[in-house]
């Protein structure tokens, strides 16, 4: 029997003191909070980190931990962190065609994939977290 394989990523649902959500849209999926492959040796909170200012441009500090989403099927374990930005500007990647920040009302609108919206909606809830949500 092999070792199970799985994924690991890191996102952050970043907000500025103006209460404006922090999106990039992507290549493949449009708009979407900033988030990625956890890499060998990293952290999930540095992974988060890093793959918002990748992304973004944005360099963020870690507020807190919100919850897991998990994609039992496909092996993927995705990690959710709430961060507010302190400094960089933002740039875009080859990874985001464009970047912003957005009122929480737009972004929810912008962002078309469910999943990332519910990712959103459950890190700005209190009263959710820590969440484990299976799919």
């Amino acid at each position: 029997m092999s070792d199970p394989k799985h994924i690991v990523t890191a996102g952050a649902i970043v907000m500025n003191d103006q209460k404006e959500i922090l999106l990039i849209k992507g290549p493949r999926r449009g708009w979407e909070p900033p988030g990625g492959r956890v890499e060998i040796g990293e952290s999930i909170k540095d992974a988060a980190i890093r793959e918002t200012k990748e992304e973004s441009g944005i360099d963020i500090e870690i507020i807190k931990f919100c919850g897991i989403f998990q994609d039992v099927t496909g092996s993927v374990c995705s990690t959710l962190f709430l961060g507010k930005p302190i400094g960089g500007k933002l740039t875009t990647s080859f990874e985001s065609l464009e970047v912003g920040f957005f009122s929480l009302d737009e972004a929810l609108e912008m962002v078309t994939w469910n999943s990332f919206r519910q990712r959103i909606e459950y890190c700005l809830n209190p009263e959710l977290q820590p969440f484990y949500i299976e799919f």
